[in-house]
């Protein structure tokens, strides 16, 4: 990544914390363009396009966005805001799950408390026959989100799973015994700023670390989500799984809402798994700011949707 390109990164994600921004940006709301990524402001219009997709042979698993909790009792809100939509997702017959951020059931603010909550959601889930996501946030929360999904698994609560980050040196250890304790896994290359001290710094490397997590999670025989866009760990995969007679039943690949849309749907008439990460909700801003921050081309897209409305 060349200068420009994280000067550019660094002030977007300045950004997804400016108030002043926000605010702006949600007045306008979707005209922005963050309809690109956001699958909606409400349930409905997510469950809609969560409908389209399973159309087009695409399972999803739905995220609805929330940061920077401040009290309990916006984590009340949450948790029957993910019951709910759990219960729509069983009436409407969705092929999707969900996914949620430990952090926005509080996590930040009383563990226990996040615990409980998160219990709520996941025992309504399994009374549905439905799965739940908890996904990984930075460094600082992954014991703890961890120790949650562990918790759970030991109450007997096996429709949850968490995600692993290749980007950080533990996570061939932590995808070896959570392999061990049959938890579902999601492997993601990692998308937070971390110190070098506990990230692996080059591309390359982390790179090298997916491909290695998603070695020993498939060899593990444990359902894997391989969560990546990239098109060389996707056909290493799919190379990696043919040589060694693993079935396409063990594992999927996700990808993001709005993001390599076609690809997605090759891999669905390929007869591979596919699931689509499908956020939603009226706190989309730091969502979308995020994805605009991954890559320049994202922010050209946007300005000439804004252009084709003028």
């Amino acid at each position: 990544m060349d200068a420009g390109t994280r000067l550019f990164r660094t002030a977007l994600l300045g950004l997804a914390g400016n108030r002043a921004a926000r605010k702006l940006s949600e007045r306008y709301g979707m005209r922005l363009g963050a309809s690109r990524f956001v699958a909606g402001e409400t349930m409905e219009e997510a469950l809609g396009h969560a409908k389209r997709l399973n159309d087009a042979g695409i399972a999803v698993t739905l995220d609805l966005l929330g940061e920077s909790i401040q009290s309990l009792d916006e984590v009340k809100v949450c948790e029957i805001g993910y019951v709910d939509l759990l219960q729509a997702i069983d009436r409407e017959q969705i092929n999707g799950n969900v996914s949620l951020k430990p952090t926005q059931f509080g996590l930040a603010l009383d563990a226990e408390s996040c615990f409980e909550s998160i219990r709520t959601v996941v025992r309504e889930a399994e009374r549905l026959g439905l799965f739940v996501r908890l996904d990984m946030e930075d460094s600082p929360w992954t014991d703890a989100t961890i120790g949650i999904v562990r918790r759970l698994h030991g109450e007997g609560l096996k429709n949850v799973g968490t995600v692993i980050q290749a980007y950080l040196y533990r996570s061939v250890q932590d995808v070896k015994q959570l392999s061990a304790e049959r938890i579902n896994l999601r492997l993601v290359k990692g998308a937070y700023k971390e110190p070098g001290s506990i990230a692996f710094p080059a591309k390359k490397d982390v790179d090298s670390n997916m491909r290695r997590l998603i070695r020993a999670r498939l060899e593990s025989g444990e359902y894997t989500a391989i969560a990546t866009h990239d098109e060389s760990i996707i056909r290493w995969v799919k190379s990696y799984a043919r040589s060694r007679r693993i079935p396409r039943t063990a594992f999927e690949f996700q990808m993001l809402y709005g993001i390599r849309t076609p690809l997605q749907e090759s891999l669905a008439r390929e007869g591979y798994t596919v699931r689509s990460y499908v956020p939603f909700g009226r706190s989309w801003y730091p969502y979308f700011v995020r994805r605009l921050a991954e890559r320049p081309a994202n922010v050209t897209f946007i300005v000439k949707s804004l252009f084709k409305r003028g």
